[in-house]
């Protein structure tokens, strides 16, 4: 019993503290992001709007900039109704008026950082979908200047995680390293996980518990999160992510609403 204490500090370093310190060597050896050079046009991942006449929902995933990429991605969400001849690039920052629509090229690099594609949903899943994402964020509460916050939250992992609340049928699951998207935006502490396949328990993002069949397991502590995913084997840790079957995206959907792409089904990514 009384090595039960140093089992759990042990288990505690390996879990949380390892992985932090992993990436921070990490990001130490890369050469820093300036603002004022870096990169900020199209990465080249989506075709021409024009080239798909289905409609299309997108959520990309890029490190944030300076010490902060050590822990966090900013997250954002593209949509494209069915035959529409443009994208539409909804996101929150913390700088200016937190909304920003059409900021940025719908597959930007984020300060330099090339995005990931967390999810790809096309057909008519996606265009039942686009609505209640266009009233989701219309309706987000936290779009006023000073209403933003890095940490735990508000902030833009919050953002996108309130929008896929409202269209929980894409079955999309924020990455681990989405800081800020256990902040529950209506200020409850028990709920459904974002894709209602599950429960949550959030205290302000800060701590909390994750169970469900999309996200998974995930244990979140000070908004680092470590878990587990059996749907699609992998492990979740603090600063690195997500590691297992599929290393860039998440599962996505495509024009046939009952199924589901295996993560290593070409026709799930972006062209």
């Amino acid at each position: 019993m009384r090595n039960i204490p140093h089992r759990i500090g042990r288990t505690a370093l390996a879990v949380f503290a390892l992985p932090v310190a992993t990436q921070a060597a990490l990001w130490w050896l890369e050469p820093p992001r300036r603002w004022d050079d870096a990169a900020w046009s199209s990465a080249g991942i989506l075709p021409a709007a024009t080239s798909d006449p289905e409609p299309r929902i997108v959520v990309f995933a890029a490190r944030t900039a300076g010490w902060r990429a050590i822990f966090a991605v900013h997250t954002w969400i593209v949509v494209k109704g069915a035959d529409a001849d443009t994208y539409t690039r909804y996101e929150v920052t913390g700088f200016g008026r937190p909304l920003r629509v059409n900021a940025r090229p719908p597959d930007g690099f984020w300060l330099g950082a090339r995005p990931e594609v967390v999810a790809d949903i096309r057909g008519p899943l996606a265009g039942e979908a686009i609505p209640k994402i266009e009233a989701a964020v219309r309706a987000y509460p936290f779009t006023d200047y000073g209403t933003y916050r890095m940490w735990p939250g508000p902030n833009s992992n919050t953002f996108i995680a309130t929008v896929l609340r409202a269209a929980p049928e894409l079955q999309i699951a924020m990455p681990p390293v989405a800081i800020g998207k256990d902040y529950r935006a209506d200020g409850s502490l028990f709920g459904l996980t974002e894709s209602a396949t599950g429960i949550e328990m959030s205290l302000y993002g800060l701590f909390g518990l994750k169970i469900g069949k999309v996200e998974g397991l995930e244990l979140n502590v000070f908004t680092l999160v470590a878990g587990l995913d059996a749907l699609h084997p992998a492990v979740k840790l603090p600063a690195i992510g997500r590691i297992g079957v599929d290393l860039r995206s998440a599962p996505s959907a495509i024009a046939d609403p009952a199924r589901r792409c295996a993560p290593a089904d070409e026709r799930c990514r972006a062209p």
